[in-house]
């Protein structure tokens, strides 16, 4: 009798590891970017914590108001940040997950709108991965907006000091449409020697869950529909697609170059 030839090393490609996730992080800039970036992920996979890098309330809203919330609906004297927070608590309670506020402040609530800086983030994000210590975080790619740019750097000087973790992107909705954005940052980890590669992670079948979070920010989707036509784009088929952030296989490094 012959031997049973042992599995293709390509096998395990692209499917998640055993134990990856048993303990799951979601890293969201804002209240809303986790659920739009992965919701379905988030519904499959209820007890899930869901950490908001930028949930802090400013110490005086901008006056005038700043053209977004004006677009979702605030008024001048609304707590523009706990109407949010309201909304983040609701949606994550339809998918079991669990909200983790940081008091990190939004550019646009910052003087001369600068972002923080990805050092900030650290300081604030470090403490809180290390608390929960997760089998697996997922980060936004970071793109455009600079609150998801300085997230998703904070998360990769993070994942350098935790190897033992497991480290995968979603897409910023939205973002993502901008002509050659995510590709910008493919190519960047890419070359940086982290190799996004897209996974076949057990998700949710449909969207039915996700639409029933997603329809707890009101505030966020009358703006988000101005700017990004969202309700088209969460239409499309398999809107969701998560990708790993690993190191080569053994051999491949040139390739990076």
């Amino acid at each position: 009798m012959s031997e049973i030839p042992a599995p293709h090393p390509m096998r395990a490609w692209g499917v998640p590891n055993v134990g990856e996730l048993d303990r799951i992080v979601v890293v969201s800039p804002h209240l809303d970017d986790a659920v739009l970036g992965c919701g379905r992920l988030l519904a499959a996979h209820p007890g899930t914590t869901v950490v908001t890098v930028f949930a802090g309330v400013p110490p005086a809203y901008p006056d005038p108001m700043r053209p977004w919330d004006v677009q979702c609906g605030f008024a001048p004297g609304d707590d523009v940040m706990a109407a949010r927070r309201a909304e983040d608590r609701a949606a994550l309670a339809v998918l079991g997950a669990i909200p983790r506020w940081l008091d990190g402040i939004e550019y646009s609530y910052r003087p001369d709108d600068l972002p923080e800086t990805a050092d900030d983030v650290v300081a604030r994000l470090a403490p809180v991965i290390e608390e929960l210590d997760p089998s697996l975080v997922v980060v936004p790619f970071g793109l455009a907006n600079p609150d998801h740019d300085v997230t998703h750097r904070a998360c990769i000087a993070i994942r350098a000091t935790h190897p033992d973790i497991a480290w995968w992107c979603y897409e910023d909705t939205g973002y993502k449409h901008i002509p050659g954005l995510l590709a910008w940052r493919v190519s960047g980890l890419f070359r940086a020697g982290l190799w996004p590669t897209p996974v076949a992670a057990p998700v949710a079948a449909d969207d039915t869950a996700k639409q029933a979070a997603l329809a707890c920010y009101p505030s966020q989707l009358r703006a988000l529909e101005d700017d990004w036509h969202l309700s088209a784009k969460l239409a499309a088929p398999a809107p969701e697609q998560l990708w790993r952030l690993d190191a080569p296989p053994p051999g491949w490094e040139g390739l990076s170059a």
